[in-house]
This record gives structure tokens, C-alpha cells and sequence, in this order.
């Protein structure tokens, strides 16, 4: 018995070698990107404000930064940004993230349109093995895994309640996407990481089980190396990787942009892949 869902003119174009690739898919989509103004997530905003993307930029403190990448962004790409203040471990800054992407889409209160986030927060919870206590480590556990599953918790809820009414001009095509940073360290034991790398691996299982529950709305985590930048760049400023180099593990330190294209891939609209982990390293979590 043929299938139902068997699309024959999509076999057809196939066959005759036409492949449809989107041009610029994100454009005037709402993207969420919590921790956008710092050193990995300033490059994926960059990246989606070069695709006309309509951003909602989230950081916690350091307003004066996230100025800059407004202005910035406002000048290299003639985009603006919706700037959201606030640790997402709070409740009321998480409704912001909403109320934002709801001013943004033009939607009434409560009828928020969201096509996808990327969800960058975390704290590199640099503590010897010596000092680690209870304190150090329940404060790790919120910053790194606690906050931002709850801040997906939220923004992957509102994707797909819309997503369920079929009747609501409010769902997206092809389900939203929900995009979480980790570290290779969630992936591979490095050690004297104990207290960063625990809370990441919990967000990969996490994200994981969130992207069984879902029917609608795409999970997946990119787990960035050694980078140049953001939560990384102490550890290679200071030498610490300089050997992974010099016996020829990895061929050169990470960039930003390796990271944001990584979480780029898994943003697109109609996307085909879930519940999987991306690490971006250069290969050293296999060559170390």
C-alpha cells in the first residue's frame, strides 16, 4: 500500500536533479539571543543581522556592551535590536525575553510569534578543586544549566502552543528551534573542570529530553573548544591550550564566527535535526 505521506512531486523535482535551497531563510524571522552581546553571541547576532533577521538581544549587566553591538549592528548592517536586561535565572526577565518578541512581532499581549533562540548564558565557574564547596557549585548549576533550560523551558513553550492550534496564524512553518551553548567539556572529561563541566552536561541531557517531548519545536546544543572568544578566552590568552597546538591536535584556536555558524545551521526554519550536540573544537576532544 502506497505511502500516505509519500510527496511524488517533490520525488519528481528530485529525480530531475532540482534541489530547492532557501536564500537568506532567517530573514524577518524573531530570533531570541540570550547573551548576545557578549564575545560568541555578538557573532551570531552580527550573522542574523546580516540576514535581516529581527533580533531580540538579551545580556545581563554590562549594558554599556550591549550598547555598543546595538550601535554597531544599527551601522554595519542597518539592522536594529531589541536590547532585554536581566539574569534569566529570574522570572520576570525571562517574561521580558516574551514581552519583547511579542513588541517586536507586532502581536497582542500573550500572543507571542517566535521562530527560534539561541540561548548563550553560563559562567565559566573557574574554582581550583581544593576550594570547591557547596556555594561555588550550586552557583554554577544556576548560571550553567538551571537558568537558561528554564529560559528554554519558556520561549519553547510559547513555540509550541502556537504550533498546536491549528487554527492560530501564529505558528510557524516548520516548528521553531531552540539552540543551547555547552563545551566540549560537557562531551569529554577534562580534568580540574568538575564544577563548569557537571551543570553543561545535565543542559545537553536536558535539551535532549526536551526535544523528545516536543512535536513542533527542534533542540540541539553547540558545544564550542578552545575559542578566541567568550568563556574560553581566559584559558588560551593565558597559554593554557598553547600546547594542544604545538603537537598539532587542533590546527588553530576557534573563532566566533565557527560558533555562530554552528548554531546558525540549527536555526533555520523547516530544519531536519533534533536532540543532537555539535561540538565545535577543531577536533580536540578527539586528539587530545
Amino acid at each position: 500500500m502506497p505511502s500516505q505521506y509519500f510527496d511524488e512531486k517533490l520525488a519528481k523535482r528530485c529525480r530531475s536533479f532540482r534541489f530547492e535551497f532557501a536564500k537568506r531563510p532567517l530573514a524577518g524571522c524573531t530570533v531570541v539571543v540570550a547573551g548576545g552581546s557578549g564575545g560568541l553571541g555578538a557573532a551570531l547576532v552580527a550573522l542574523l543581522a546580516k540576514e535581516s533577521a529581527r533580533l531580540v538581544v538579551g545580556y545581563r549587566s554590562n549594558r554599556q556592551r550591549a550598547e555598543a553591538l546595538k550601535d554597531a549592528i544599527a551601522e554595519r548592517y542597518a539592522q536594529k535590536i531589541v536590547l532585554v536586561e536581566g539574569d534569566i535565572a529570574k522570572p520576570e526577565v525571562r517574561g521580558a525575553y516574551l514581552d519583547a518578541v511579542e513588541n517586536i512581532s507586532g502581536r497582542s499581549k500573550g500572543s507571542c510569534v517566535l521562530h527560534a533562540a539561541a540561548i548563550f548564558p553560563g559562567d565559566p565557574a573557574r574554582a581550583s578543586f581544593e576550594a570547591l564547596n557547596q556555594k561555588a557549585m550550586e552557583a554554577s548549576l544556576e548560571a550553567n544549566y538551571l537558568a537558561p533550560i528554564l529560559l528554554a523551558k519558556d520561549l519553547g513553550t510559547a513555540m509550541e502552543t502556537a504550533a498546536e492550534d491549528p487554527a492560530s496564524s501564529l505558528a510557524v512553518a516548520g516548528g521553531g528551534s531552540i539552540v543551547l551553548l555547552a563545551t566540549m567539556q560537557a562531551v569529554a572529561a577534562f580534568p580540574s573542570s568538575l564544577n563548569y563541566a557537571a551543570p553543561k552536561a545535565a543542559l545537553v541531557h536536558a535539551a535532549r529530553v526536551l526535544a523528545a517531548q516536543w512535536k513542533h519545536v527542534r533542540v540541539n546544543v553547540v558545544a564550542p573548544g578552545a575559542t578566541v572568544a567568550g568563556m574560553a578566552e581566559a584559558s588560551v590568552s593565558s597559554g593554557k591550550y598553547d600546547s594542544f597546538i604545538e603537537r598539532g591536535a587542533i590546527p588553530r584556536f576557534g573563532r566566533p564566527e565557527d560558533v555562530a555558524r554552528a548554531v546558525r545551521f540549527f536555526l533555520e526554519p523547516d530544519g531536519y535535526v533534533t536532540g543532537q550536540v555539535l561540538v565545535v573544537d577543531g577536533g580536540l576532544t578527539l586528539r587530545r
